[in-house]
């Protein structure tokens, strides 16, 4: 792909201000050092609009823009489940989880695992977040941001990973939370406003036509308008159409993909029909959006419960609005090869979906989707980085290695583990470039932890009888039943197993209740009066959303 100078332009400009706002956020007063409540949780001071718009730039990153734009390209309007159905556990999480975490005056997930359970619990699943952390999220985040600047720029898929990883490091480091947040507020209004211009200009695109030049990639685009694209793509993949990728619930049979191996697969072991809905996408979601430290950091950074609720709820207004820039791009190159106006050059690599259509916007729209996506790459992987600290920092160094650790110390340990995590994903990430399906790889991958995990808490949450050997039992189990699915069942639908998995885990949970001699102290299950009380503009907001989704799934069933 060629980059104009306007394109350069509008990429440099985004990085000095992105930068130069990391870097101004991060300084320090005269005479004042960081403690770990301004690294950690940005001094507990962020209002609901950047707690809402840093939730988004944190989730969304290169594994949607590419990850699932590719899975759009082959499964269709499915996959937006995933965004929709979050924008609903948003107001779950909101309403239910968040006003705990914020009584119990939490730093970390683990830190509540040990005030409910014990230390052994928080021990376990600190290590397991870390793994998944580092090995899962991190490593896919830095080779999907380098393989799209491979497809556009022609940089070195290894060059790729490596730039990325430095402009992360550049401000987020030093800065911690604080400079990770405020700088997510940026990055939000590049990521929303460049994908919603990419996608504007890719249904002016399919309305106008292509031909293919020379029988090479490079096409001639007529002119055409917005709705004659949206037309065109109705027409072609529309629910009266026969494709079937606008089906929101699948049913076996209707879509095939590639299996990565040279062969084909049902997309319904992806999305197993109404197991989206009622099923193990649930547990994904729950998991997600209220058990996560790389998610929930936010919203205990926020000024108030108040304030993180109707953050949470500007965040699924959203989510409801993403799949117009992550899913149908995907959809739009999938219809411009199927109408043959477009040389199919991605084949069973779908994730190449979403960079060859950006190589076909004009000059300047170019910099700014390119600009879009690097915004949603380097924020996650910011984001990460800073929870990945946070959890090594105040869950293991100091409970095992220096219990008396400092603040000063706490921020400069936070720092040293953010650029070590980062060079173990340096060069674990190129290993992920025989994935066909990158997105579907990482939410697999993410399910093993996932049912346990969520087990753990909602019984910590709301079941008082729930100890600390029924917790451990979870944590083992969801690995165990999760692999014992995996090879022994292959059939069943990695969603479907993810739902199996968590019933069988919170199954432990009320055994081991059930057959402990042991009490639970009654301060670790109760709650103060009203705690769960939410104020009417967190009631209308989520009002809305509800309609929207139900209005979505009803008109593409």
């Amino acid at each position: 792909m060629n980059f104009d100078l306007i394109d350069i332009i509008v990429f440099v400009c985004y990085c000095t201000l992105v930068i130069g706002l990391g870097l101004w956020v991060s300084r320090e007063k005269k005479g004042v050092k960081k403690d770990a409540k301004d690294y950690f949780l940005a001094s507990k001071a962020l209002p609901w609009w950047a707690v809402g718009a840093s939730l988004i730039a944190s989730n969304i990153s290169a594994e949607q823009f590419i990850g699932m734009s590719g899975s759009g390209f082959a499964i269709g309007m499915g996959i937006a489940s995933y965004e929709f159905m979050a924008a609903l556990t948003l107001i779950i999480v909101a309403a239910f989880f968040l006003p705990i975490y914020i009584h119990r005056g939490i730093y970390t997930m683990p830190q509540f695992l040990e005030q409910r359970f014990d230390k052994r619990v928080k021990s376990v699943m600190a290590i397991f977040w870390l793994v998944v952390f580092i090995f899962v999220n991190l490593t896919s985040i830095l080779y999907l941001g380098a393989l799209a600047m491979k497809n556009m720029m022609g940089i070195d898929l290894m060059w790729g990973i490596v730039i990325l990883a430095l402009f992360a490091v550049v401000y987020s480091i030093y800065g911690g939370l604080k400079a990770v947040a405020w700088t997510d507020v940026i990055q939000v209004v590049f990521l929303i406003g460049g994908g919603l211009v990419t996608t504007y200009v890719a249904f002016k695109l399919l309305g106008g036509g292509a031909s293919i030049v020379d029988g090479q990639t490079r096409i001639a685009i007529g002119e055409g308008s917005f709705m004659d694209g949206v037309r065109e793509m109705w027409a072609a993949v529309g629910p009266k159409s026969g494709d079937n990728r606008f089906n929101m619930i699948l049913e076996k049979g209707d879509i095939l993909i590639s299996d990565g191996e040279g062969g084909v697969k049902d997309a319904y072991m992806d999305l197993p029909g109404l197991a989206v809905l009622l099923g193990g996408l649930w547990v994904a979601n729950l998991y997600y959006w209220g058990c996560n430290q790389y998610i929930i950091q936010r919203a205990l950074a926020s000024k108030s419960l108040d304030q993180a609720q109707k953050g949470l709820v500007f965040a699924g207004f959203l989510k409801i609005l993403l799949p117009l820039i992550i899913v149908i791009p995907g959809i739009i190159c999938y219809v411009m090869i199927k109408d043959r106006l477009i040389v199919d050059t991605i084949g069973s690599t779908y994730d190449n979906a979403y960079p060859t259509l950006l190589s076909m916007v004009p000059a300047g729209i170019r910099g700014i989707a390119f600009a879009a996506l690097i915004a949603a790459i380097v924020s996650s992987l910011a984001s990460m980085m800073n929870s990945i600290s946070s959890i090594f920092t105040l869950d293991v160094y100091k409970s095992y290695f220096k219990k008396d650790l400092s603040d000063t110390g706490s921020v400069k340990v936070g720092r040293i583990t953010s650029i070590v995590a980062l060079v173990i994903a340096i060069f674990v990430a190129p290993v992920l470039s025989n994935l066909d399906q990158a997105f579907q790889y990482i939410q697999e991958f993410t399910g093993f932890v996932s049912p346990g995990a969520l087990a753990i808490f909602l019984a910590g949450f709301f079941y008082k009888k729930a100890n600390a050997n029924g917790a451990l039992a979870a944590a083992v189990g969801t690995f165990v039943f999760s692999l014992a699915f995996k090879f022994l069942l292959p059939a069943v639908p990695f969603m479907d197993r993810m739902g199996y998995t968590f019933l069988l885990c919170c199954l432990l949970i009320v055994l081991f209740a059930v057959f402990s001699k042991k009490t639970v102290a009654v301060e670790k299950v109760t709650y103060p009066k009203g705690l769960f009380k939410t104020s009417t503009g967190f009631k209308v907001g989520s009002a809305i959303i509800i309609v929207l989704l139900a209005i979505i799934y009803i008109a593409w069933w």
